[in-house]
């Protein structure tokens, strides 16, 4: 079986990164939160597209970030 290919979990809108419900190497399913942003005092839950495992968080909390930003990557 071919080895799957990285993908980016990003932003989807400018805020704050308010809490990283993950960590590298955790194994994640599709629709799993896995980092919350706040943008206007609201939470907004961001969530993996697909399963896989965390290779690489590139944020931090209380991090800002634009909408398209690239938060995390799945292997």
């Amino acid at each position: 079986m071919a080895p799957a290919m990285a993908a980016d979990v990003c932003a989807n809108i400018t805020g704050t990164v308010w809490k990283i419900e993950v960590q590298e190497g955790d194994a994640v399913e599709a629709g799993q939160t896995v980092v919350v942003l706040e943008s206007m005092k609201m939470e907004l839950p961001i969530e993996a597209e697909r399963g896989g495992k965390v290779t690489r968080i590139h944020v931090a909390e209380g991090q800002a970030v634009e909408q398209g930003a690239r938060l995390l990557t799945l292997g």
